[in-house]
């Protein structure tokens, strides 16, 4: 593993939340194949590896992409928005019920009041307050946002709106959109994993406050 903010102070930390705060990953796979398993088992099949290749890209642009695919058009409004729902009531009873990612509770409780924690998500806001307000881990964030915008303005409009200096931001995730983010707003990133890059990354985030604690 290489290290890429060795030796930088932090004055914030950003993180995912479905596979980095939450191990709700497999569950959000199983329920976009529910979604579409109308149209057979291979188009399932592709959803699902579809959603596993492109974690962290909010769910309203891969509605676009398998209406295109599936039906040679882009998704309504109206439809995007039925899909949305039936998404919903598929999965939210178990998201309430998913187990916070090792590390993650603990490391909230200990340091929200150390640094300016927030939440960059590709879901939607209203399930991010849902389940993180249901799972209690809310209150340790100073904001939570989600898509849409996509990902890369959604770290962009944290660092910029705080008046942060990207250089002393970290951010946190487990898909390579979230280091196109980070490396398009110009933070430091650690993934959680195993991450699909050569990049520093951690299985969870029992070791966190240490990994942190080396970089000055």
């Amino acid at each position: 593993m290489t290290t890429t903010a060795r030796g930088t102070a932090l004055d914030a930390i950003v993180f995912d939340c479905d596979g980095v705060l939450i191990d709700s990953m497999p569950l959000k796979t199983a329920t976009f194949g529910r979604l579409f398993e109308n149209l057979g088992p291979e188009a399932a099949r592709y959803v699902m590896d579809y959603h596993m290749e492109h974690g962290g890209v909010s769910r309203y642009v891969k509605f676009e992409h398998f209406y295109r695919k599936f039906h040679g058009r882009s998704v309504t409004p109206e439809e995007s928005a039925a899909l949305d729902r039936r998404f919903g009531e598929l999965a939210m009873q178990e998201l309430l019920r998913t187990p916070a990612l090792p590390g993650a509770r603990e490391f909230l409780e200990a340091h929200s009041a150390t640094w300016p924690l927030f939440v960059a998500s590709g879901a939607p806001k209203y399930e991010l307050d849902a389940v993180l307000g249901a799972m209690g881990l809310a209150q340790y964030f100073k904001a939570i946002c989600g898509a849409p915008p996509a990902k890369t303005e959604v770290l962009r409009a944290i660092v910029e709106g705080e008046g942060l200096d990207p250089a002393r931001v970290l951010m946190i995730g487990d898909a390579n959109t979230d280091l196109n983010a980070a490396r398009a707003v110009g933070t430091h990133f650690l993934g959680v994993g195993p991450f699909p890059e050569p990049v520093t990354w951690m299985a969870d985030l029992t070791g966190l406050a240490d990994y942190i604690a080396s970089l000055g």
